[in-house]
């Protein structure tokens, strides 16, 4: 069976996208760069299911971008909850501003306009849950960053953990951002203190639950 076949056979029996997130989203493709970038439907909904299940009093995104993954996480934070979440490019920012206010969540967001290397430092919360979607180079920096602020039991997840299958690659033809995954990949699948688990959804998510 074609893999095209099987993905729509996927998002026929995965709970329709919200009309916000569906607005979103088109906006993103209509107006800025890169909108392979964006979540998207089936991704959005494993964060907002896994954020229900959690249901965290504080969430740190890596990499914004146009606010859809945010917007997804946001809906599993208990009622006095919330996401930090941390763009570079501070273009964006009005866009995913926009969309947090119309989801009516922009209470409980916080962005943070610059590197992340700079910014997490500076954070004084104990994180129940973090997601990494940022340059891929710097995954397993910004690992190393959030390890210590992300409570016992609470799971850190990052997208692009496959790469589009460039991580199975020959060393020889890994460029820096294939580097950058791998690297992660084997500190993670090395590291005593993590349960750990790749799922090959969509571009793959490494999922990391802190002993």
């Amino acid at each position: 069976m074609k893999s095209k076949q099987i993905e729509k056979y996927i998002l026929n029996h995965t709970k329709e996208e919200d009309s916000l997130l569906a607005e979103l989203s088109r906006e993103t493709n209509l107006k800025v760069m890169y909108p392979r970038m964006l979540s998207g439907h089936l991704q959005g909904k494993f964060l907002e299911m896994t954020s229900c299940m959690i249901n965290p009093k504080a969430i740190l995104e890596i990499g914004t971008y146009t606010g859809y993954s945010a917007i997804c996480l946001a809906k599993g934070l208990s009622d006095d909850g919330v996401l930090h979440t941390i763009e570079i490019n501070q273009e964006l920012q009005s866009f995913s501003d926009k969309y947090f206010d119309k989801a009516g969540l922009k209470f409980k967001i916080q962005q943070h306009i610059g590197s992340a290397l700079d910014i997490i430092p500076h954070l004084d919360d104990i994180f129940d849950l973090v997601f990494i979607d940022a340059d891929k180079e710097n995954y397993l920096n910004y690992y190393k960053l959030v390890f210590d602020k992300v409570k016992t039991g609470g799971f850190i997840l990052a997208d692009n953990a496959l790469w589009d299958g460039k991580v199975t690659n020959n060393p020889d033809q890994h460029d820096k951002e294939t580097k950058g995954i791998v690297e992660f990949n084997k500190y993670i699948q090395q590291d005593k203190n993590v349960e750990n688990m790749l799922l090959p959804l969509r571009d793959g998510i490494m999922m990391v639950r802190k002993l």
